[in-house]
């Protein structure tokens, strides 16, 4: 309708992609001469995965990787190669090789299905043999994977272009499992190669590895894959190597400005109660659109340049800040929820901090009534 066009979303997420490419360029030149390639799945973390694609293409990234198959498609006209990381299913095999999807090869029958499918469509599906070292998740388990990566490459219409695994401890600098996966992913590499097998793409870094485990991104390692540091980020654990910047600002505008008496408590719960006089702000935003509950009572927010402390429960659709030092304040401000610049500043990974979780959490929970607005 035309009146729909004159509406503001009360929520929007703004997508900074000259940061994201700078992000970029600062992980290429930290593990260069290694490629670097981008991990767009879930709607690259439910950001938008056509302008991060389109961005990324931009600055050369070789292709892109993603989770599974309808996520593949959506980049099959980005004109970069498309890389499924995790698993295919049988019925999803032909229509992956038909669309030229680069495709994980986790066991024998599943290579054998790619192959079948590449022969019948009078293709070469291109192939990255998935190990598993220690991830106990998907793979080709590294005792057996030799014998098993021999018979694939006996298969015809398919190009063993790499092999690939991935860390589950590589947040931790100072863990030894990740150091020992690298040798043993290592090893199988040389044994395959003695026998006359060698591969293109050799990857086991993605994120944290990259900032904790140096050597993944050394040869004979000639690729790694991130995520989460695009979006300028870490695990709360382990080092921050990289100088990543979030790319991410959060926002929504004020509803209502009440002053409230001495007593007064806000919210479910009625967790706050007014002490003072006070200037209480109700926004247009809470836990559907991606607060966290654990703001309540801990976090802020800014408003007119200055840190409003949440108080009371964050409630679905709104949430209650303190601006008795913001006079000024009144309905239709903007708020800046994630996002802003100096001590004030708030990150994925502060509001990670309070939830206890980590920053790969917060970016995918924001919800789909948050208008994503790229700026470039």
């Amino acid at each position: 309708m035309e009146n729909d066009k004159r509406l503001k979303r009360r929520v929007w997420v703004e997508i900074d992609l000259r940061r994201l490419r700078a992000n970029y360029e600062k992980i290429k030149a930290a593990v260069a001469p290694c490629a670097v390639l981008p991990v767009l799945k879930a709607n690259a973390y439910g950001l938008g995965v056509q302008a991060y694609a389109e961005a990324l293409a931009g600055a050369d990234a070789p292709g892109f990787g993603v989770a599974e198959p309808f996520e593949a498609l959506q980049l099959a006209g980005c004109g970069r190669p498309v890389q499924i990381l995790s698993s295919v299913l049988p019925d999803e095999i032909a229509p992956m090789v038909e669309a030229g999807v680069t495709l994980p090869a986790i066991d024998l029958p599943t290579a054998k299905a790619i192959s079948d499918a590449a022969c019948k469509a009078g293709r070469t599906a291109k192939v990255h043999v998935k190990l598993d070292t220690g991830m106990g998740r998907l793979g080709i388990l590294a005792a057996e994977a030799p014998s098993v990566v021999r018979a694939i490459a006996a298969l015809p219409g398919l190009d063993l272009e790499g092999i690939f695994s991935h860390c589950p401890m590589a947040y931790d600098p100072a863990d030894v499992f990740t150091d020992s996966q690298i040798d043993l992913f290592l090893s199988v590499v040389e044994d395959l190669r003695r026998g006359g097998i060698e591969f293109r793409r050799v990857h086991i870094a993605a994120s944290d590895a990259i900032n904790n485990f140096p050597r993944a991104a050394k040869p004979p390692f000639n690729m790694v894959r991130t995520g989460i540091n695009l979006h300028g980020s870490f695990d709360p654990n382990g080092e921050r190597a990289l100088d990543v910047e979030s790319v991410l600002t959060l926002k929504t505008r004020v509803a209502q400005v009440r002053t409230l008496p001495p007593g007064t408590t806000l919210g479910y719960g009625r967790t706050w109660c007014l002490n003072r006089v006070s200037r209480i702000a109700t926004i247009s935003a809470g836990y559907a659109d991606g607060l966290p509950l654990a703001l309540g009572n801990r976090g802020h927010v800014i408003l007119r340049g200055r840190p409003c402390p949440v108080v009371g429960r964050v409630s679905m659709d709104y949430t209650t800040i303190d601006v008795t030092h913001v006079p000024e304040a009144a309905p239709g401000d903007e708020v800046t929820c994630l996002g802003g610049e100096g001590a004030a500043k708030v990150t994925p990974d502060a509001w990670g901090a309070l939830k206890g979780t980590h920053a790969y959490e917060i970016i995918c929970s924001l919800g789909n009534r948050v208008e994503r607005v790229c700026v470039r």
